[in-house]
């Protein structure tokens, strides 16, 4: 229950700047911030994070909701100890619930971040593709950290354990 909070927060977050964006940009108005690196790029994302398209809007709906399902499983099986996992989990499903909330509404996602140079740019973002990005790599640390636990060799027993052993 700890992190809990998280997810509101993210969502909360994401929904304010969307908001924001559409209530104060045309679609793909641009405006500098950094010069040329960022800028502030309005957007409608109709493929998954980063502008990958895997099928129809449908598809995507239904695995953001396959995958919401997933993370709440993950969470729920997790120990209480296991901070850094709950945390990650909680930044990965209020990122989840920020781009479900556009799909339900808008059938697509407001993105509006955008770095690069030139011609070379990173796929134009928003918080939830932040928040999601920052948990799969805290997931990743704390899944590999958790292996390195769970998996550390047994350590030799004493001797008096080998004589109750014996005795018994």
């Amino acid at each position: 229950m700890r992190f809990l909070w998280i997810i509101p927060l993210a969502v909360a977050i994401d929904q304010a700047s969307k908001f924001i964006v559409r209530g104060s940009m045309a679609l793909y108005q641009s405006e500098p911030v950094l010069g040329n690196f960022f800028r502030l790029t309005y957007i409608h994302n109709p493929g998954a994070a980063f502008g990958l398209n895997l099928g129809s809007p449908l598809l995507h709906t239904a695995f953001s909701f396959l995958a919401l399902g997933i993370l709440v499983y993950l969470y729920r099986s997790l120990a209480a100890n296991e901070r850094l996992l709950r945390l990650a989990l909680c930044l990965v499903l209020g990122g989840a619930v920020g781009n479900i909330i556009d799909r339900l509404y808008l059938g697509e996602v407001v993105d509006f971040f955008d770095f690069g140079l030139g011609d070379l740019r990173w796929p134009i973002f928003n918080f939830a593709d932040s928040f999601v990005t920052v948990g799969v790599l805290l997931l990743a640390l704390g899944y590999s950290r958790r292996e390195k636990t769970d998996s550390s060799p047994e350590q030799p027993s004493s001797p008096e354990s080998e004589e109750e052993t014996v005795r018994e």
